[in-house]
């Protein structure tokens, strides 16, 4: 029997978190080969080069690709992708995989994408479907969706939005939520451990923060993550633990103002610029509460049993649990929100919420249907329209009616 090899691009500390378990369960199988494709953050000494953490846990790499710059402007973010573009091409030529694993709507992904797009290497896609309004990940995507071939979404409701996007519903799967089989997986430090692995006392309460960029807002950054932490300094008896942001559009203005914020309260604040899973998952297992506008306070939280504070419109239109709080970017709102979180009623509910996003088994799910279906993945993509269906074209030729 030929096993297919199957490549894992990863380009950011969150994203390998996510893929970690399937990355196990691949290395495991009898019918499939792992290859591991490394870019981004992972390669940077400012986001803590990363990719170490993949070769700690066991995993070869592969091949690296460059693509990372010292800027994050829009124009920088370009021309990283177009580097990335030419990198991931040589990269995919080499190792030569029967198919690439893409996760989620990072623009890194976006170049791995077209990469093998254009290479003619099948594209496995996961977390499609999903909704951000707020940001240029909504549009990468639904772009990656519509050049992929096989598709695990985390939800019924994104399986639905995939297939409205014209992909075969034979080749869509819902598997639930990677990162909760690392959740799953993940032994949990106790208190005192994390204690002196932030070099800090975690107090009475215990927050922690995550805040990004909402990219479609122009020169938003700056001013809400101000609003954050105004609405932190109103905090009492709080230990208050930020990780900083991703390799996004002004997230440097962000990251420049928490570290000014803890300089400013050593006592009672840090910040960290990569926890790791095992780290980051420990840190909220003694949280009272997560705050900001990062996915893991919409997936992961919820499987902790502890409340979210969802700050904005980064994450709008994502499907969510009980136990997420929304509120306005603005100091008094997330004050407010933070408040009825850590209220002992609204904590005692969040213990017995139901997580929309799984149970921590999709990894198992995904390997199993991989080697059923990389037989049998054709790169010839027919747009997919429902039986019955009945849909209209306008008529460019007719003339519309003045108003009034």
């Amino acid at each position: 029997m030929v096993r297919s090899k199957i490549c894992i691009f990863t380009g950011s500390r969150a994203e390998y978190s996510h893929l970690r378990p399937l990355m196990e369960d691949i290395r495991g199988s009898s019918c499939l080969v792992l290859r591991v494709l490394v870019s981004g953050t992972h390669l940077s000494p400012e986001y803590g080069l990363t990719y170490k953490d993949i070769e700690r846990d066991g995993f070869p790499i592969n091949e690296k690709v460059e693509m990372l710059l010292s800027s994050d402007t829009p124009e920088a973010v370009c021309t990283s992708m177009g580097v990335g573009l030419a990198g991931f091409g040589s990269a995919l030529r080499r190792m030569a995989p029967q198919a690439i694993v893409i996760l989620g709507d990072r623009y890194e992904a976006f170049s791995a994408a077209a990469s093998a797009m254009v290479s003619r290497v099948p594209i496995v896609h996961f977390n499609g479907g999903e909704a951000t309004y707020g940001l240029i990940d909504e549009s990468i995507r639904h772009s990656i969706t519509k050049m992929s071939h096989l598709h695990f979404t985390s939800t019924r409701e994104y399986r639905s939005k995939v297939i409205q996007l014209g992909e075969d519903p034979r080749r869509v799967f819902c598997v639930g939520a990677l990162s909760l089989d690392t959740l799953r997986r993940t032994a949990l430090l106790d208190r005192l451990s994390m204690e002196k692995l932030l070099g800090i006392h975690l107090g009475t309460a215990v927050i922690a923060v995550t805040f990004h960029p909402v990219t479609l807002e122009d020169r938003s950054a700056g001013t809400q993550v101000r609003e954050l932490l105004a609405a932190v300094d109103r905090l009492k008896d709080t230990t208050v633990i930020f990780t900083k942001t991703n390799a996004d559009p002004n997230g440097r203005i962000v990251n420049t103002l928490i570290d000014a914020y803890v300089a400013k309260h050593p006592g009672t604040a840090r910040s960290v610029a990569s926890l790791g899973s095992e780290s980051y998952f420990s840190l909220l297992s003694h949280a009272d509460a997560v705050v900001g506008n990062s996915s893991s306070g919409i997936i992961e939280a919820p499987s902790l049993g502890i409340p979210t504070v969802n700050i904005g419109d980064r994450q709008r239109g994502r499907i969510r649990a009980a136990s997420v709080l929304d509120c306005a970017p603005t100091a008094g709102c997330i004050a407010e929100a933070i408040g009825r979180a850590l209220s002992p009623a609204f904590r005692r509910m969040c213990k017995g919420v139901v997580n929309p996003y799984g149970n921590g088994d999709a990894s198992r799910k995904a390997v199993s249907i991989l080697e059923e279906q990389m037989e049998t993945i054709d790169l010839k993509k027919e747009f997919y329209i429902p039986p019955g269906w009945r849909g209209s074209t306008p008529n460019p030729t007719r003339k519309r009616r003045p108003h009034g």
